[in-house]
C-alpha cells in the first residue's frame, strides 16, 4: 500500500522545503493550507499536532512531525536519499551545515522578520535588532559561502542533497524579506558558489512543482520575487 503523507503548509514559508523534499523524493502527499491570514496556526487543532503554532507539520505513519530540520532528517532516512550515507566522508560535514542551517541561519532569519516577538513593539528597539542580525546574516552568507567552496559534493553537485533544497530557499527569503528596499545589501552573485546551488536547484523538478503549487515566480532562487500562490499568503 502506498504511503501518503500530510503536509500542512503555507505557501512560501518553511513548509517549502519540505514540500521540495517530497517532490525530489516522489513521495506521495498531500496537502492541507495553514492560512496565516486567519492566524490559523494558532487553532487549537492546529496546536494540537505542533504546540509551537509555527510552519509546518508532516503528518507520517509515525505520527505528526515539527521542525523544518527533523523533517527533512526524516523523510531522507526514510527514503534512504537526499543524504551522504553513514559512515561515508561527507556525512559529518553534511549533517554539521544541515543543523547550521537551521539553528544558526534561519534562526538569524526569524529575528530579522519578527522582532517584535524577540524585543516588543518599540519601533526603535526592533529597529536595533535589525540592525544586529542584518550584520550577523552578512557573516551568515559569508560562513555558508566559505564551508560550500570547501565541501564539493553537498550542494550544487549532480547528486541532489538536503542542503541543495534548504540553501536555495534560506537565500529566497534573505533577498525578499532581510533586504529591505531602503537598504540593499545582499547580491548573490558575491556569493559564485551559493549562486551556483541556487542556479541547478531552478533546473529541477521539484522546483518547478513548487512553483505551479506556491506561485513562486521564473526565477525563485536567483532573483526571487513575492509569490503570488493560488491559495493562502506567504505572510
Amino acid at each position: 500500500m502506498t504511503e501518503t503523507f500530510c503536509l500542512h503548509y503555507a505557501p512560501d514559508n518553511a513548509s517549502l522545503i519540505v514540500r521540495l523534499a517530497l517532490e525530489e523524493l516522489g513521495l506521495s502527499y498531500q496537502t492541507t493550507l495553514v492560512d496565516r491570514r486567519t492566524n490559523a496556526q494558532r487553532a487549537p487543532a492546529y496546536l494540537a499536532l505542533n504546540p509551537n503554532g509555527t510552519i509546518p507539520v508532516l503528518e507520517t505513519p509515525n505520527g505528526a512531525l515539527f521542525e523544518t530540520a527533523a523533517i527533512l532528517m526524516w523523510l531522507s532516512e526514510h527514503a534512504d536519499s537526499l543524504a551522504p550515507a553513514a559512515n561515508t566522508p561527507l556525512r559529518a560535514p553534511f549533517l554539521k551545515w544541515m543543523f547550521w542551517c537551521s539553528n544558526t541561519f534561519q534562526i538569524d532569519l526569524r529575528h530579522f522578520f519578527y522582532p517584535e516577538k524577540f524585543i516588543g513593539e518599540d519601533p526603535q528597539h526592533q529597529t536595533q535588532l535589525r540592525s544586529i542580525f542584518r550584520q550577523r546574516l552578512q557573516n551568515d552568507l559569508s560562513i555558508l559561502e566559505a564551508g560550500m567552496s570547501q565541501a564539493p559534493g553537498l550542494a550544487g553537485g549532480a547528486v541532489p542533497t538536503l542542503l541543495d533544497l534548504y540553501i536555495p530557499c534560506l537565500l529566497r527569503w534573505t533577498k525578499l524579506y532581510a533586504d529591505l528596499p531602503e537598504q540593499r545589501w545582499f547580491d548573490i552573485h558575491r556569493f559564485p558558489t551559493l549562486l551556483q546551488i541556487c542556479e541547478r536547484a531552478e533546473t529541477r523538478e521539484s522546483t518547478r512543482a513548487a512553483q505551479r503549487a506556491e506561485g513562486l515566480g521564473p526565477t525563485p532562487f536567483t532573483n526571487p520575487s513575492l509569490a503570488t500562490p493560488p491559495e493562502g499568503s506567504a505572510t
